[in-house]
């Protein structure tokens, strides 16, 4: 199930289901509405998105009231999320899926709303986007790849590529937008050649593993499973993690891999990163691409969960396309 595409006009509505918006920075929060209503779009705030506890989140109850008058409110036509943080997946057990599934929207964010983004789609076979946040429209530098690949996602039916940024940055700039340093991207990583074409299913790696053994866990046969983790993993954690993924049921039927380019205090080398999935007897003969422009850190593009995905790696290059009509599927 396809959302409408965005269009000019139409309303996105900011809800906070981890994190609240107090942790962002006014002049942040200025800019990405000034960023979104530049694209023709208006938006407005779930009411509890500036509530907040010991652990900056709001209730269980406030935080599923916001997300379902989104999906009800039939002037809303597109849904970001504030921010992510640790505990999206209190939700899951209090979503009124068949609401969802009567009022399929654009839904889009990344890391924590992982839990989210996966569950929906389990539930309701609604598509749903690991992309920017709300926040991220609030970067004053380095932008364009970001925006472009978010228009790609929300407002065209036409299939699209993730093509490599020309730069990279692992900065914070939330708390620096000015000085800030880009890397030199020199395309992706080919860790395994092949070919391969799926269903889009992942997100933040760490997060995805919450899902497991539970209802709200998507299928992996047959899938193009894309992950990425934040500077708290490491080369030793993601190891585990993956593994565990990999024990699941249907995950011998994995069609190909795209990693999410990591956080410099991750340590994770590219070294250490082949290493990894070369040990791993149960992708052998599988395409795995690395350093692809999602997760932590920027730019990042819009991926979305259900979709259809052809990927190729060869001495040739590497080719990510991805095709949300449904006439592959």
């Amino acid at each position: 199930m396809l959302s409408k595409r965005l269009s000019p006009g139409d309303q996105i509505r900011i809800i906070a289901p981890a994190r609240s918006m107090d942790l962002i920075k006014e002049e942040q929060v200025k800019l990405a509405v000034e960023r979104l209503e530049g694209l023709g779009f208006q938006v407005t705030f779930g009411k509890n998105v500036h509530g907040h506890d010991e652990f900056f989140s709001s209730s269980i109850e406030q935080r599923i009231e916001d997300l379902h008058d989104a999906f009800a409110d039939p002037s809303v036509a597109g849904i970001l999320t504030v921010i992510g943080g640790y505990n999206s997946n209190q939700l899951l057990k209090y979503i009124d899926w068949d609401l969802i599934k009567e009022n399929p929207k654009f839904f889009c964010g990344y890391s924590d709303i992982t839990a989210l983004s996966l569950a929906i789609y389990k539930k309701t076979g609604l598509i749903t986007y690991s992309g920017p946040y709300f926040s991220s429209f609030g970067v004053k530098h380095g932008l364009e790849y970001t925006l472009s690949s978010f228009l790609d996602a929300a407002t065209n039916d036409a299939p699209y590529e993730i093509e490599p940024s020309d730069v990279w940055s692992d900065d914070p700039w939330y708390r620096d937008q000015e000085n800030r340093t880009f890397i030199k991207q020199n395309g992706f990583l080919q860790i395994q050649e092949g070919s391969a074409q799926g269903t889009l299913i992942g997100g933040n790696l760490c997060t995805m593993n919450l899902l497991q053994g539970t209802e709200f866990m998507p299928p992996l046969a047959d899938s193009i499973l894309f992950i990425e983790d934040d500077l708290e993993s490491h080369a030793l954690t993601f190891d585990r993690d993956l593994q565990s993924l990999l024990h699941q049921p249907g995950a011998e039927g994995i069609k190909g891999i795209l990693i999410g380019r990591f956080q410099k205090d991750s340590h994770i080398t590219e070294e250490a990163m082949i290493r990894i999935i070369q040990s791993k007897k149960e992708l052998k003969g599988i395409p795995v691409i690395g350093n692809v422009n999602f997760g932590h850190t920027q730019p990042i593009a819009t991926i979305p969960v259900g979709a259809f995905a052809s990927i190729s790696a060869s001495r040739d290059g590497i080719k990510i396309e991805i095709d949300q009509s449904f006439k592959n599927q």
